[in-house]
C-alpha cells in the first residue's frame, strides 16, 4: 500500500476516491475568489480543515462536499464570505447506528440483530442517498459476543457484520449509485 503524503486527503468524488493536497482542494473550491484572499489565510484555513479530519474525525478520506463545508465554516469564522457551489451539491447520506440494532436485538439475539440489520439497510437505502454510513461496528460486535473487552469472538463477530452488509449491499444498491461505509 501506497502511504498518503502527510498534507493530503483521499477525496470522494462521483464515486471517484483522489488524493490531493487540502490547499490545492481549497484553492480549487475557491475559484476566482481565492485571488482576492491572502494565501496564508487559504493556506492556515486548508490545515485546520485537514487537521480537524484527520486528527480530530481520524479519516483519511473525505467527501468534496464535506470539505467544503468544513473549509466555509473555517473561513466564515474569519470574517471572509465564502459558500462554494458544491456546498449546496453536497451528497445525502444516511447514518445508521450498528450499537442501537444491537441493543434493539437484546442479548445474544444474533437472528434478530440480522434481521434488523437488513430493514436498516433497506430503509437507508429508500431515501436514495449518496453515502450511506453504519457507524458503532466495535461496540456492537461486543454487544452480540457478549464480551467487556475486545477479543477473539468479538473480532468474529464484527467480521461477520461487515461481511452480512457486503452481501445484503450487492442485492440491495444494485440499481443506486451510492457508497457505503462501516466503521
Amino acid at each position: 500500500m501506497i502511504q498518503l503524503n502527510p498534507d493530503y486527503l483521499i477525496f470522494e468524488h462521483s464515486g471517484k476516491h483522489i488524493p490531493c493536497s487540502a490547499e490545492l482542494a481549497a484553492l480549487e473550491m475557491m475559484g476566482d475568489g481565492a485571488p482576492n484572499i491572502d494565501s496564508d489565510i487559504v493556506k492556515n484555513a486548508s490545515a485546520a480543515v485537514l487537521h480537524y479530519f484527520k486528527h480530530e474525525l481520524n479519516q483519511e478520506s473525505v467527501s468534496v462536499g464535506d470539505f467544503a463545508l468544513a473549509l466555509q465554516k473555517v473561513l466564515n469564522t474569519l470574517g471572509i464570505d465564502f459558500s462554494p457551489d458544491t456546498v449546496k451539491d453536497s451528497p445525502k447520506v444516511e447514518e445508521s447506528d450498528l450499537e442501537r440494532l444491537a441493543k434493539q436485538a437484546g442479548d445474544g439475539s444474533e437472528l434478530f440483530f440480522f434481521s434488523y440489520l437488513r430493514c436498516e439497510l433497506k430503509r437507508t437505502l429508500q431515501a436514495s442517498p449518496r453515502l450511506v454510513r453504519f457507524h458503532g461496528l466495535r461496540e456492537c460486535a461486543k454487544l452480540l459476543a457478549g464480551a467487556r473487552r475486545w477479543n477473539r469472538r468479538c473480532q468474529a463477530m464484527s467480521d461477520q457484520v461487515v461481511e452480512f452488509l457486503r452481501t445484503c449491499w450487492s442485492v440491495e444498491s444494485a440499481n443506486q449509485a451510492c457508497t457505503m461505509i462501516v466503521s
